[in-house]
């Protein structure tokens, strides 16, 4: 077993608090085979009996990139873990975890907090029911952690929001490469694929969505559920997305009138598109062209204002 590389009591001010992310240590050890853990090196503050568990005050998000073992928690009966696996410890939320002993495991850790993962959490992303994601073993997270260690080490100006940054894209990672795992199982990622890609080719034109799902030999219901936990938008709000945000292009890039741009994106009714566009944006068309070009424009909406 090597010694851990581990940054710890790194410092915040009052502007990286305002930052949304402020990172409080990171490190990474490997555990041996036959290794006693947490092993006496184990940092100090966060050293705890594996029978007993522990509870943080902070976040941490923990990639094991070799071995296996287990993770229990409040909310999580236990449940065997291997390489490619990465668990986010809450603050609060009372844990436990270790490395099987015929195995032992490489870790790597990072702890954080801030209001930004908090609204995550509070907007259900993230929650203490589902604390494990499985990313697979790869090259660029643990390059993310490695780079998180070698700024932790540097401390140069504005660390913090480096340090930050790294955070959001871990834990993005996560929760993108656990959501689609999902959809590997139920062998749908192609056909949804498919259909986006046909419908980023057409969607100025009149895509019949029925049509498109039979082709990617699916109901119309089942396709409709499939795309929007895909997606996050079913078909139909999927093409008034991209029109809307292809006439934010032609708005920004071009004179066109209102009528001209609805007809280019595939709205068949120019009003409905001045509708559609305040909708989405908070702007009527002309609001958002002088917005982005600057001075006054001629009216593009009968009624935009």
């Amino acid at each position: 077993m090597k010694d851990p590389i581990l940054i710890r009591y790194l410092v915040s001010n009052e502007q990286d608090l305002l930052w949304g992310i402020t990172v409080k240590d990171v490190g990474h050890q490997q555990i041996s085979p036959g290794t006693l853990y947490p092993p006496h090196n184990h940092p100090s503050q966060y050293l705890f009996s594996t029978n007993k568990g522990r509870v943080l005050n902070e976040f941490q998000l923990l990639y094991i990139t070799q071995g296996k073992g287990n993770f229990v928690s409040t909310n999580v009966k236990s449940t065997e873990i291997n390489g490619g696996t990465i668990f986010l410890l809450f603050p609060g939320e009372w844990h436990s975890y270790q490395p099987d002993i015929s195995t032992g495991w490489d870790e790597y850790w990072i702890g954080f907090g801030g209001k930004d993962i908090e609204e995550r959490v509070n907007n259900g992303f993230f929650s203490v029911q589902k604390p494990l994601f499985n990313v697979g073993i790869r090259d660029d997270i643990v390059q993310l952690y490695k780079q998180a260690i070698t700024t932790a080490i540097e401390q140069r100006s504005g660390f913090q929001q480096v340090l930050a940054g790294i955070v959001s894209h871990l834990i993005g990672i996560a929760y993108a490469r656990d959501k689609h795992s999902k959809f590997e199982d139920l062998r749908v990622v192609n056909q949804i694929n498919q259909a986006k890609i046909r419908i980023l080719e057409n969607f100025t034109d009149d895509i019949d969505l029925k049509a498109l799902s039979k082709e990617m030999s699916m109901s119309y219901s089942w396709f409709r559920r499939i795309y929007k936990q895909y997606t996050g938008l079913s078909p139909y709000h999927y093409i008034q997305e991209l029109r809307i945000q292809k006439s934010k292009e032609l708005l920004t890039d071009t004179m066109l009138t209102s009528q001209e741009v609805a007809y280019d994106v595939g709205f068949e009714n120019p009003d409905y598109f001045c509708t559609a566009f305040k909708k989405h944006t908070g702007l009527s068309p002309i609001k958002y062209r002088e917005l982005v070009q600057g001075g006054k424009s001629k009216s593009l909406c009968l009624s935009a204002v």
